[in-house]
């Protein structure tokens, strides 16, 4: 087979990343590269030949090694050259698969069958094999990674944000275990739906009737020919196995793709010089612009939020192939084709941010600094609800009010609002005493440190990282 230069492909899969993401690019290319597609087709005719002989009581061990290997070993060049003649990619291979294999099993060769009992049983092997292999080993390693960051930074005091706002405060640990959870469960019910993909044996619209020429039990027939393939019967076919199947997945993939997306401009703006939070791994040779040579932008974390635009709206050609005119059409036969371009974006994406959380530091001097001069114009500030709260707690019935006036008159004299607390006295001592009924220690000095008040996010934080590091396993 001619060699082709990489640099001459159409899509930067094919070359920008599967030069910088090589191992997961060589991963993906076992199931869902073209010779891997047509490998899979051929993978399920020989099911199929396996199935009749053990319906005939004629399968030897001997015949399903050499039905799988012929299989094994189809080259997909000579298929495309059949199919010049053909016009038909599956009348292809079988005629080349005659060609390999003994006389007297040749006419068992797609017997029974028509072309979607092969592209959509075969397509379900591909899916569920990329998944388990390539997909979920990339996504669990993501989530140990961030479970690692949320128990190591479970108790870094960070201020929260809400609105684009200081809030009040957490723990850098508790933003990562947003991800852990959110990530976590989407990770789980991709490999649960990867085990949900069904294949087909039921004739050009679905009710046997080819199968039924051969069989007693067409239906039976259809169960050993899947089971080979480690699949189950569609409860319902026409031509096409029943398409949500392989949707679902498509979809709580896209879920988990916009999680991390998520994760990663999240992290991005952590690392903007105003906030300076976290920092990635930068390498020794490491260039971050072209002209600025102190710069080091966070270019890894902004490449996975932009795959995820380049991905994202290819979900609407997956819905839209659930569409076919009665028994089948052929609208999604090109479509259906770039479902391994979105796999591979995705999974390059998981990769990618792998590199950025594995090298994941939090700046915690730049978190405390921030935290300590959190409130917008109020210093401090961060701490208004636990006063406010408290003093509900005293029984004040405008709380809230006293507090709002108090954070007036901290911005308007550029004093911290602890000070200025401080200055109300009975609000003051009517406060700590609820903090002393609390066990609070050193009551008085509360409001000084905005750490004092970080809810349960370190607890919370620990524990999630613990439960999900198990789930992974």
């Amino acid at each position: 087979m001619e060699t082709r230069n990489i640099f001459e492909n159409l899509s930067c899969i094919d070359h920008r990343y599967s030069l910088s993401e090589k191992a997961v690019f060589d991963g993906l290319s076992q199931y869902i590269s073209e010779q891997a597609s047509v490998r899979s087709c051929a993978k399920c005719e020989s099911a199929l030949v396996k199935a009749h002989l053990k319906v005939r009581g004629q399968l030897t061990d001997a015949l399903a090694k050499e039905l799988d290997d012929v299989a094994s070993k189809i080259d997909p060049e000579e298929v495309y050259v059949e199919e010049e003649k053909t016009k038909h990619n599956i009348r292809a291979l079988v005629n080349v698969m005659k060609t390999k294999v003994n006389a007297e099993i040749g006419p068992l060769i797609h017997l029974g069958a028509t072309s979607v009992d092969i592209l959509d049983t075969a397509l379900s092997c591909r899916m569920r094999d990329v998944t388990q292999n390539v997909v979920l080993p990339e996504l669990k390693k993501l989530e140990n990674y961030l479970c690692d960051i949320a128990e190591r930074e479970s108790a870094t005091p960070q201020v929260g944000r809400t609105h684009g706002q200081h809030a009040v405060p957490i723990t850098f640990g508790w933003s990562i275990a947003e991800f852990v959870s959110r990530l976590g469960k989407s990770i789980l019910r991709i490999e649960e739906l990867s085990n949900q993909l069904v294949g087909k044996l039921a004739g050009p619209v679905g009710s046997y009737n080819g199968p039924s020429m051969i069989v007693k039990d067409p239906e039976e027939l259809e169960r050993i020919y899947t089971e080979f393939l480690g699949l189950k019967p569609s409860e319902y076919s026409n031509q096409l196995v029943e398409p949500e199947h392989v949707l679902r997945l498509l979809l709580e993939m896209n879920v988990a793709f916009g999680i991390i997306a998520n994760l990663a401009d999240d992290l991005r703006n952590l690392q903007r010089s105003e906030i300076g939070e976290v920092f990635e791994y930068f390498s020794a040779t490491q260039v971050g612009s072209s002209t600025m040579p102190q710069k080091r932008n966070p270019w890894n974390s902004e490449h996975v939020k932009s795959l995820w635009k380049a991905m994202c709206p290819r979900v609407i050609t997956f819905y839209m192939d659930q569409i076919s005119e009665h028994q089948r059409d052929l609208t999604n036969s090109a479509s259906q084709r770039f479902i391994s371009d979105y796999v591979a974006g995705f999974t390059m994406a998981v990769a990618r941010m792998n590199s950025v959380v594995k090298g994941l530091q939090a700046d915690k001097e730049g978190m405390a600094r921030n935290l300590q001069n959190a409130g917008g114009k109020v210093k401090g500030g961060v701490l208004a609800e636990p006063a406010y709260i408290l003093l509900g707690e005293a029984g004040y019935n405008d709380g809230h009010e006293v507090i709002r006036k108090i954070t007036l008159e901290a911005e308007k004299s550029g004093k911290t609002f602890f000070e200025v607390l401080k200055t109300h006295e009975k609000e003051f001592a009517d406060i700590t005493a609820q903090l002393e009924k609390l066990g609070v220690e050193n009551p008085a000095s509360f409001f000084e440190n905005p750490a004092n008040y970080c809810g349960l996010a370190a607890k919370k934080s620990a524990r999630l990282a613990k439960k999900y590091k198990e789930l992974m396993k």
